[in-house]
């Protein structure tokens, strides 16, 4: 078998110009050479007149033509199974490998596309698709036979920890390499038990980030393509071409290892792993990153010009924190569990039934047990009580005042009481352990709640051994007993202290293999939500010992989107590639099912902010005491619409020589049914049909209301099946319009009314024209000076009325006015409203003059089932209330003024963003390709969507060309998360997403 000398090696020693040379006398071609970067050999660029490029590489000494012919080979391989490679180019005597100064030199096509090494964070679709391509590497190659194969080498995994081990005096950081022998170590002794197992084939060796050529792909995200570099192409095993992919990964997000989960299960699926080469793969991933610090740090000692060496040491280093961030052995069963691998050995049951709750460890306890609920959908939990640090203390006491002799907090429950807002990284909220609280008394017996071996750990601990591979431990009483012994169920262990104060005792069960439990309050011991999976493998319920039930909880994410794809019509939208589970709102925060909160930027609908005391009580009161329908008396609707008119403009309730006065209301239950019932209202007010919308506007989802929706993003064919009785004018849009920049009010205006005259001229005179006060659908456009005005008074001239759609721009929500239309100084005919009014509750809203309403007689009674009811007037009332209270509208006025700066000075440091549009909580932040032609960066804007996510923001995109990302959060938003929201875009716009 040839061997490759130990500890690295020292480049050819070939320049540029040499490189010209050789490209001429042995191809034929005039070049111009660059070199690229390589740790044993060297690499130029050759680049001819024509811009024709290729690649030349001169091979390190130390490889035979052996190793060569299979690299050439295993190029056929690959291309037979559809992996890209570049072609190899014949010297000009036919021979792939030429001979110069005694050096083999070698070309091939360059391989098109962009470096992957240096390209930021990857996308979990990029993380997949690079298993996928490992996986059609060890696939391609299996078959592949050849004398060439069968060498030793420095990069062979099977010898990594041996070489690295002999590279670790090359370090010169003490602490470093002390970190690093123990990973060697560690990663050893877990190898040698699976590694007579391991399947060994041809492997490329080297299939990492830094030897594919990348593709933009039509998401705009760089996608890996092109297989490069076969220089360390051996015999090795299989689980190690993963192992390698996988590790030059993690510098992508250092900080967040547990990705490259997606790599390994993306392999997975297309080139099976055995349990053997499952358990390999973390182990194998410490080596390869323990070896590329030990011989980057060797590299640099033996070749001090290294250039492309130094420039590596960084992310060698990133890559070996993020291998090592988290417990080899927590790592590796997160591997098997993704990989759908069962536990080696699942967790014993208890041979007798326990006798009731606590019963069989506290048998003297007198009074109920009470099981608290700190999970994320607890009723104990409302208000946002869960973000007091006394929370968990309070739910205690809280269940002592009921009476309760002991209060426990269940394992396995993800905490809410644990959950962190503002913040990028999920907390740590799974509990592995059960925790019992006992009130201040007297002392309490302690008995043994299984038979085993018991060990005590400390003057306050025990663990008493299940079976060999499993332990129930118990922490916090004081132990009476010989030491190590055997117990039986019920045999005395000591007691729990009498004390004035309250008295917790831990109970949890482990597998023997399971590593130290991390550091948690109350000895509870937390993990973070990607972390669970092998904290459920290393930990059991101790509930059935104890007598109580089990509540351990799991993510079911993807189980209900599933369950939901399956009732659902395609039409239906949701958000996000992998949507998290949403069951609990407060204020701007959401939180999924596994503690993980976000900030909200998109909820418009909550107004006030999710969970409102004040709109929970009143749905509480009013449901018991009357809901009933408008026809019947009752004071709530009156005092309602009152409240809805008198927050009007002084001059729409006045009315003036134009328009009559804004003063009646009518209530329906969402947008959709408001706009349906304004156009019918102007229809019947005028007589006449014809209604007038803009271009590029969503009003709804009823058949009237869609039919002014003309949105192509919400209906691609909207603009060819609007019909007869819509007109369609242009969109009044100084950024994307017919007319752009300042100034252009008029000329939109004068053009909606050259439609009017030609509408009369055709028969068809204006009924109504219906127009958000700010352009919401377009990421929160600012209507151009001026225009609104003038379009009114030409609709008024032509005998229509004016609709102003105020769904999602009005109340309060603009900051510096109530309503949207009061930014241009209008008032219009007929105004809509409905999203915010019930904070989530459905209503909606029309406001009209009494002659307009009463137009509706002629096409008979108006009536809506529950619009207006008690029940919605009280929820109506109540959200008017807090937006009073709590000073809504002028949060929305400040806290969106340092949302827009903060994105405006984004846009300095980041080219893709263009234009900030909207004012106080409405605003657009619009993605473009280039700000002169403005070309939408709509599939970055659905990429950067999906990376905000993972950083705890919620936001999603707008416009006709889905290019703007849409911030219009709860009004309550605070100047902190809208600072956590700047950040997040301005490090994902930096990172990559």
């Amino acid at each position: 078998m040839p061997e490759q000398p130990a500890g690295g090696l020292v480049r050819p020693d070939v320049t540029a110009s040499d490189a010209v040379a050789i490209a001429l006398d042995h191809w034929g071609i005039a070049v111009t050479a660059t070199e690229l970067g390589s740790n044993q050999d060297r690499n130029f660029l050759l680049t001819e007149g024509d811009g024709t490029r290729s690649v030349l590489r001169v091979d390190n000494p130390v490889f035979g033509d052996s190793a060569r012919d299979a690299q050439h080979a295993a190029l056929d391989a690959y291309r037979a199974a559809g992996v890209a490679v570049p072609a190899a180019r014949p010297g000009l005597d036919g021979v792939l490998t030429q001979r110069w100064r005694g050096l083999s030199v070698r070309r091939s096509a360059f391989a098109e596309g962009e470096a992957m090494v240096d390209a930021g964070y990857f996308a979990p679709v990029v993380l997949r698709e690079f298993g996928a391509l490992a996986a059609a590497s060890v696939n391609a190659l299996s078959a592949l036979g050849h004398p060439g194969l069968d060498r030793r080498h420095m990069w062979d995994m099977r010898v990594a920890a041996e070489e690295a081990r002999r590279l670790l005096p090359s370090i010169g950081d003490p602490a470093l390499r002390g970190e690093v022998e123990i990973a060697i170590a560690e990663a050893e002794r877990a190898l040698a038990a699976v590694a007579a197992e391991l399947p060994v084939q041809p492997v490329h060796g080297d299939l990492t980030d830094d030897n594919v050529m990348g593709e933009r792909g039509s998401d705009s995200r760089l996608h890996p393509r092109t297989v490069l570099d076969l220089g360390d192409l051996a015999l090795g095993w299989r689980v190690a071409e993963l192992a390698v992919c996988a590790s030059s990964m993690l510098h992508h997000e250092p900080e967040r290892p547990l990705r490259v989960l997606e790599t390994i299960a993306a392999f997975h699926a297309d080139a099976p792993l055995s349990a053997a080469e499952g358990r390999a793969v973390w182990p194998l991933i410490v080596l390869r990153a323990a070896l590329l610090v030990a011989s980057g740090w060797h590299q640099l000692a033996i070749d001090g010009g290294n250039d492309y060496a130094r420039e590596r040491i960084a992310g060698e280093q990133a890559i070996f924190d993020a291998a090592t961030a988290v417990p080899l052995a927590e790592v590796v069963e997160l591997v098997l569990d993704r990989l759908g691998f069962p536990p080696a050995v699942p967790a014993p049951a208890p041979a007798d039934a326990a006798p009731g709750p606590l019963a069989a460890l506290l048998p003297d306890l007198g009074g109920d047990v009470a099981i608290i609920d700190p999970g994320v959908e607890s009723e104990d939990l409302a208000a946002g009580a869960w973000l007091d640090p006394d929370a968990e203390d309070a739910l205690v006491r809280a269940a002592f005042t009921r009476g309760a002799a002991a209060a426990v907090m269940p394992y396995g429950v993800y905490r809410l009481t644990r959950t962190r807002i503002d913040s990028a990284d999920a907390a740590a909220t799974w509990p592995i352990a059960a925790v019992i609280h006992l009130p201040a008394g007297e002392e309490v017996a302690l008995r043994a709640p299984a038979s085993g071996r018991a060990v005590p750990l400390g003057p306050t601990a025990v663990r008493i051994l299940l079976s060999e591979h499993w332990a129930l431990e118990i922490a916090g009483a004081e132990l009476r007993g010989p030491g190590t012994t055997d117990v039986v169920a019920g045999a005395a262990l000591g007691v729990l202290a009498a004390s004035a104060r309250v008295r917790s005792l831990v109970v949890r069960v482990l597998s023997t293999e399971a590593p130290a439990p991390p550091a948690g309050a109350e000895g509870a011991h937390l993990v973070e939500p990607d972390r669970v999976p092998a904290w459920r493998r290393f930990s059991a319920d101790p509930a059935p010992w104890l007598g109580l039930p089990r509540l351990a909880q799991e993510d079911e994410a993807s189980a209900e989107l599933a369950r939901r794809t399956r009732i659902f019509a395609s039409a239906q939208e949701r958000y996000y590639e992998r949507p998290p589970q949403i069951e609990r709102g407060w204020r701007h925060h959401l939180v999924d099912t596994t503690g993980r909160a976000y900030v909200d930027m998109v909820n418009n609908v909550t107004g006030l902010g999710h969970g409102h005391p004040g709109v929970a009580d009143a749905v509480n009161r009013q449901i018991r005491i009357l809901n009933t329908n408008s026809r019947f008396l009752y004071r709530e609707l009156a005092e309602y619409s009152e409240r809805l008119l008198a927050l009007l403009p002084e001059q729409a309730r006045r009315g003036d020589a134009d328009r009559e006065p804004l003063d009646t209301v009518l209530l329906v239950n969402s947008g959709s049914e408001a706009v349906d019932l304004a156009l019918r209202l102007a229809q019947a007010a005028t007589g006449r049909r014809t209604v007038v919308s803009l271009r590029e506007a969503y009003h709804g989802w009823t058949m009237a209301s869609d039919a002014v929706t003309t949105s192509a993003y919400d209906n691609p064919d909207a603009l060819a099946t609007r019909p007869d009785w819509v007109h369609v004018a242009d969109v009044p849009n100084r950024f994307r319009g017919t007319y752009r920049g300042e100034g252009t009010g008029a000329r939109y205006a004068a053009d909606l009314g050259a439609d009017l005259d030609r509408l009369a001229a055709a028969g068809r005179p204006v009924a109504g024209f219906i127009c958000e006060s700010v352009l919401g659908n377009a990421g929160g456009v600012l209507l151009p000076d001026g225009y609104l005005a003038d379009a009114y008074a030409r609709v008024r001239a032509a005998g229509g009325l004016c609709i102003a759609d105020e769904v999602q721009v009005g109340f309060g929500r603009m900051g510096s006015t109530f309503w949207g239309f009061e930014q241009s100084a209008v008032v219009p005919d007929i105004v809509t409203i409905a999203k915010p009014m019930g904070n989530g509750f459905p209503i909606g809203g029309v406001i009209t003059s009494q002659r307009v309403a009463d137009a509706l007689a002629t096409q008979g009674q108006f009536f809506s089932s529950a619009g207006g009811n008690p029940l919605s007037c009280r929820v109506g009332i109540a959200v008017l209330d807090a937006m009073a209270q709590e000073g809504l509208q002028d949060n929305a006025r400040v806290v969106g003024a340092r949302l827009a700066d903060g994105f405006r000075a984004l846009a300095e440091r980041h080219a893709l963003i263009g234009p900030v549009h909207g004012e106080g909580l409405y605003l657009g932040v619009e993605l473009v390709r280039d700000r002169t032609s403005m070309e939408p960066a709509a599939s970055e804007a659905a990429a950067i969507c999906e990376r905000l996510r993972e950083l705890g923001v919620i936001v999603l995109t707008t416009s006709e060309r889905s290019n703007v990302l849409k911030v219009k959060p709860p009004l309550c938003l605070t100047p902190a998360s809208a600072d956590v929201v700047v950040a997040a875009l301005d490090r994902v716009l930096a990172e990559g997403w």
